[in-house]
């Protein structure tokens, strides 16, 4: 480090001259990250959504209706609005026009003013500068008071000066830009990310018309470019409902809330289904708050306080023979807390909770002056959600005393391992990984290829339980997941009533799921994956979990041979060996079905060699899509499964 220094400021000065004052954009372009988050598949679609957010506002304020974004075919991306439209006159205090102000300033925009934006989607106030700092091209155009302007722009230095280009009868903003390929490692759009946020988009802001249209593709059996459209009247209501598709509902329709206090907007839509998960998505200003916040402490108050004094004046409690906790009223329940806050001010650095302590009391009271009303006038409906509620206190209760049964041996004496773990000799859990491996014969392979320095091997006999379709205490009574809990040296703990996964005893920091690359083995990893995502997500958030990829070929000519994990590279493989001849002679390919196919050695070098193997590492990059394939796959209702399996059938691919 210290001969880099050098070799730049030879002297080793540091005085008026070593300071550098970025002016303009410049700082974005220096530190990217710290304005979009990354410079990955990420942050290329973070400069989608600060586009779209200024579109937003623009609706929550009371002027746009439709929102049109387009893919083309070099990956640039237009967004156009029927907003007001960017001011163009002359800013007084800058001397140049409010939309270059706008497109090149930071921190610079309508956001700041109360008058023009009550409430504003995005974090922080940078926006659309940002996106034209981070664009080798940016062209914008503005459709306002009868006149339309363009100004356009390469990596934020504007190429023009803001022209009125002619007369137009519409209003609104055209914002089309070319991400810069020297700051971005990935260029191109994934439709399905953009369709999933627009999806989400349309419910949180209803009326609202969003279209997205992809130049790259064209539809099935049309010349049309590939569309979707996506438009909601009824709001949060619809999207519970969207998200409780593959559940079977214990109501008739969602209960749906809306209040107003101290210029905070509250919504909510909650409903109850036969399972067994408590699922609440919460949004600040559209902005999707991962960790909860205030407006979720207010909103479980309320749902506690409310269905509590119901349940004890109607003398409905008097079957539970244990005590009711605030957990019990959540059992089975989706919901969507939607929150517009003129000043949000957020937690952490991922932004991900908020922290406005006036909003607590606020959802709180919206929220309880709806439920007792509700509860009031819907009788049937409320007796069937207090019986859910019984259920699932004298289920927790059994749930607790099986978690004991399995947390004893571990928490209290620090003992107590599976009798089929074997274990790794390092106790640092930094170094120590784990493989649960699909049945008796793959774990022995693994267990003689492994490095046992550092690699613990756990086989998992068969299917485990599906726990989606399971009552909480049939969990913890299952061998295969008591084994599981066990190895790994974690525990579920009451916390400020909530109960929480204590990973602070967590004994592999990397948890590899390794299962056979064929159907029953796709089964398998999914049930492992749909535990983990229901009762130790925080190992997946920490960045714990982990997916082996053993190689679905070994393509070999003599003593030589290659591994291949997709047929892309089989082909390849099969070119390298026959020089580009037709002729093929003595090119063997053998295909694994199963890790027993390998040797001890085949599957060292292949799939647990770190200097090797290929592994994915499992995110949560969208909870709330992951939460909805779950429960379509694994829960009760087959439409929403048969519905799926249809529609992607064309991406299987059948082994003969």
């Amino acid at each position: 480090m210290s001969e880099e220094i050098n070799k730049e400021n030879p002297k080793g000065n540091y005085d008026a001259d070593n300071i550098q004052a970025l002016e303009g954009l410049e700082a974005v372009r220096k530190r990217p990250g710290m304005y979009i988050g990354s410079t990955d598949t990420k942050g290329l679609h973070h400069l989608v959504w600060e586009v779209v957010d200024n579109s937003i506002d623009e609706h929550l304020a009371g002027y746009c209706t439709h929102i049109d974004v387009i893919i083309h075919t070099n990956n640039s991306i237009t967004v156009t609005d029927n907003g007001r439209g960017i001011p163009t006159g002359m800013h007084q205090k800058l001397q140049k026009s409010a939309l270059e102000v706008v497109m090149t300033v930071l921190h610079a925009g309508g956001k700041f003013d109360k008058d023009t934006y009550k409430v504003s989607g995005g974090l922080h106030g940078v926006g659309v500068s940002c996106v034209n700092a981070l664009s080798n091209y940016l062209r914008v155009e503005v459709h306002r008071e009868g006149k339309k302007f363009e100004q356009i722009y390469a990596k934020g230095i504007p190429q023009t000066p803001v022209n009125e280009i002619g007369t137009s009868d519409k209003r609104g903003t055209i914002v089309t830009f070319l991400p810069d390929d020297t700051i971005f490692e990935e260029l191109v759009y994934d439709f399905d990310t953009l369709s999933k946020r627009f999806r989400e988009l349309s419910y949180l802001n209803k009326g609202l018309y969003l279209t997205l249209i992809d130049e790259r593709e064209k539809q099935e059996d049309s010349d049309e470019f590939k569309k979707t459209s996506y438009h909601s009247e009824g709001g949060l209501k619809e999207f519970v409902q969207y998200l409780d598709g593959a559940r079977t509902p214990l109501l008739e329709n969602p209960i749906h809330i809306e209040g107003k206090e101290d210029n905070v907007e509250v919504e909510v839509a909650l409903t109850y289904n036969t399972g067994y998960q408590e699922n609440i998505f919460s949004f600040v200003n559209n902005i999707n708050t991962r960790e909860g916040g205030t407006h979720v402490a207010g909103f479980r108050r309320a749902l506690t306080r409310i269905f509590k004094q119901y349940g004890d004046d109607n003398n409905l409690f008097a079957k539970a023979k244990v005590t009711i906790s605030s957990d019990d009223f959540r059992e089975g329940m989706t919901a969507i807390v939607s929150v517009k806050v003129p000043e949000p001010q957020f937690k952490g650095q991922t932004k991900g909770e908020l922290g406005n302590s006036e909003v607590t009391g606020i959802v709180s009271r919206a929220v309880g002056d709806a439920l007792k009303y509700f509860l009031e006038e819907n009788p049937n409906q409320a007796k069937r959600i207090i019986e859910k509620v019984v259920l699932a206190a004298t289920a927790r209760h059994a749930a607790e005393k099986a978690r004991e049964m399995v947390q004893r041996k571990t928490v209290l004496t620090g003992g107590g391992l599976p009798g089929k773990l074997s274990d790794c000799s390092s106790r640092n859990p930094a170094e120590c990984e784990v493989y649960l491996v699909e049945g008796d014969s793959a774990g022995g392979t693994a267990k003689q290829g492994r490095d046992r320095n550092f690699q613990a091997i756990l086989p998992l006999r068969g299917k485990i339980l599906n726990v989606e379709k399971a009552m909480e205490h049939k969990i913890y009574e299952n061998e295969e997941i008591k084994n599981i809990f066990t190895a790994l040296g974690v525990s579920i703990q009451d916390k400020d009533g909530e109960r929480v996964l204590n990973i602070d005893k967590l004994r592999y920091h990397k948890v590899v799921i390794m299962c056979d690359a064929d159907v029953d083995g796709s089964h398998i990893s999914t049930l492992i994956m749909t535990f983990f995502f229901r009762y130790m997500k925080p190992l997946i958030e920490n960045g714990h979990i982990f997916i082996a990829a053993p190689p679905l070929y070994r393509v070999a000519k003599g003593k030589e041979f290659i591994y291949c994990w997709n047929e892309t590279e089989r082909q390849s493989a099969i070119e390298v060996y026959s020089k580009g001849k037709e002729d093929a002679t003595g090119i063997k390919t053998q295909r694994y079905k199963g890790l027993g196919e390998m040797n001890a050695e085949q599957l060292w070098e292949t799939t647990m060699d770190p200097t090797t193997r290929l592994m994915r590492k499992v995110t949560i990059e969208d909870a709330i899509g992951a939460d909805l394939v779950f429960s379509m796959l694994m829960g009760d209702e087959v439409p929403p499964r048969r519905q799926f399996i249809e529609e992607n059938a064309k991406y299987a691919k059948i082994d003969v």
